[in-house]
């Protein structure tokens, strides 16, 4: 079996399996805040303002900003998923490297900044400060074992929300273009159809998903050996 056909099976079982794990669906919303804060950081960058960040109980969200010149549009809404599939390649390097706890203190100060300056609904508020002390908790704890497995769950929870939300937009572009979320205002900003920008998003997802799962394979050999 090939790599792909390797990589596709693995997001396949981590998808089964970790809907069968108690309060998976909490961390399903790591993914949608490294998402939305990925448009709001290109925002910055490109010198513009961002108004707010809203992320719901249905693990979607949405970034408000306002920028001078209508073309920075463009990298910003390529920006979120970009970022999320590729800081899932991030994720797993830590893992590789044994570095789950500095995983932990990362996924933990984006989220405050999230909250402090970006996050405005109050179910997002909540969500975060909730995130930050879960992990505050695990990074204590005295057990090794138990900060590997909670910091593996939220990044293949992490691997799976990135490869199947790029997926499901390309269906959504293919039934209906105007609701495609960033596929739809990236067509509507090049003319390309938003079918395409949503497949583009996907082969991104895909690539960044079979370097976190070499990765993974090397944090699994490194753990069995200690």
């Amino acid at each position: 079996m090939g790599k792909w056909g390797t990589t596709i099976i693995f997001i396949v079982l981590a998808a089964v399996l970790t809907q069968w794990i108690p309060f998976s669906s909490f961390f399903r919303n790591v993914d949608t805040m490294i998402h939305e804060f990925g448009h709001a950081l290109l925002t910055l960058i490109l010198s513009g303002k961002v108004l707010y960040i809203h992320l719901f109980s249905d693990h979607s969200g949405v970034t408000y900003s306002s920028v001078s010149y209508s073309w920075r549009f463009i990298p910003i809404s390529l920006a979120g998923y970009i970022m999320a599939s590729g800081f899932t390649v991030l994720l797993f390097g830590l893992y590789a490297k044994g570095k789950s706890q500095i995983g932990l203190i990362l996924l933990s100060g984006i989220a405050a900044l999230n909250v402090i300056f970006f996050v405005r609904n109050t179910y997002g508020v909540l969500w975060c400060i909730g995130f930050i002390i879960c992990n505050i908790i695990v990074i204590y704890v005295p057990w090794g074992w138990l900060r590997e497995f909670y910091f593996t769950l939220i990044a293949f929870v992490g691997l799976v929300e990135s490869v199947l939300g790029p997926i499901y937009l390309v269906v959504t572009a293919l039934q209906s273009p105007s609701q495609a979320g960033d596929a739809t205002n990236l067509s509507q900003l090049t003319f390309i159809p938003a079918a395409i920008w949503a497949l583009i998003f996907s082969i991104t997802a895909l690539l960044c998903a079979r370097y976190a799962l070499g990765y993974f394979m090397q944090g699994f050999r490194r753990s069995r050996r200690t």
